[in-house]
């Protein structure tokens, strides 16, 4: 441990802060992605909605039972092909990296959330319903006026759960060569050889901003019980 310094970890923190705020901002675009999806997925399938609702039963337990960093290969190297096929190129259209990180991990993500939400719809008294249709309430606006702020209220500790697990997920977008806070500190560790003082730095951040999350989830907990 005499041999640790952490002066380092100062030196390499711009370039640790530009890849913690591409893990951040690919958080927010995949909750956000996600959380939109699933919902509606959610409802299709609580609605029973002909055609959509086995869709999005099937969409979910695809998504489920694949690995995160499958489907970035699978979007990467096979989007490309289908574009250029639906568009008419004689050559498959790049995608990119980028894109391919923030569409791929807010599609595969709205697969959980969906069940999320889902519980949460199963949840709610059916009396709601009941007098929302009493009332000539539309489907639209019984769900968004009524159910989903209620539901959205009941499951915002697992919905904060399973996006810091998203957040700890985003460290695979190295398969894409992308920098994100994890690839920063590896490739600062290969500049200046300083391993164990770049990983504990990326360690101690995830962990920070994590505990973090978790004590927001555990007040969630304690205001939803009152």
């Amino acid at each position: 441990m005499s041999g640790i310094d952490f002066s380092v970890v100062w030196q390499a923190a711009p370039y640790l802060w530009a890849g913690l705020t591409f893990t951040l901002s690919l958080t927010v675009a995949a909750f956000l992605i996600g959380i939109s999806v699933g919902t509606l997925l959610a409802i299709a399938q609580h609605l029973q909605v002909p055609v959509l609702a086995p869709l999005a039963r099937i969409y979910v337990a695809v998504m489920r039972s694949i690995p995160l960093i499958m489907v970035l290969f699978w979007f990467f190297f096979l989007m490309p092909v289908v574009v250029g096929y639906v568009t008419g190129s004689p050559r498959p259209v790049p995608v990119g990296a980028h894109a391919t990180a923030y569409i791929t991990f807010g599609l595969f993500e709205a697969a959980y959330y969906c069940e999320i939400i889902r519980a949460g719809l199963r949840a709610v008294p059916r009396g709601q319903y009941e007098a929302c249709r009493a009332m000539s309430m539309s489907p639209f606006l019984t769900y968004r006026l009524v159910i989903l702020p209620q539901v959205l209220r009941a499951v915002g500790p697992i919905v904060l759960n399973q996006t810091i697990v998203l957040f700890q997920d985003t460290s695979l977008v190295y398969v894409l060569s992308l920098t994100d806070l994890l690839g920063a500190a590896a490739k600062m560790a290969q500049i200046n050889g300083r391993l164990v003082e770049m990983y504990l730095a990326a360690a101690l951040i995830y962990l920070v901003i994590s505990t973090l999350a978790s004590q927001i989830v555990t007040m969630l907990k304690r205001r939803s019980w009152r």
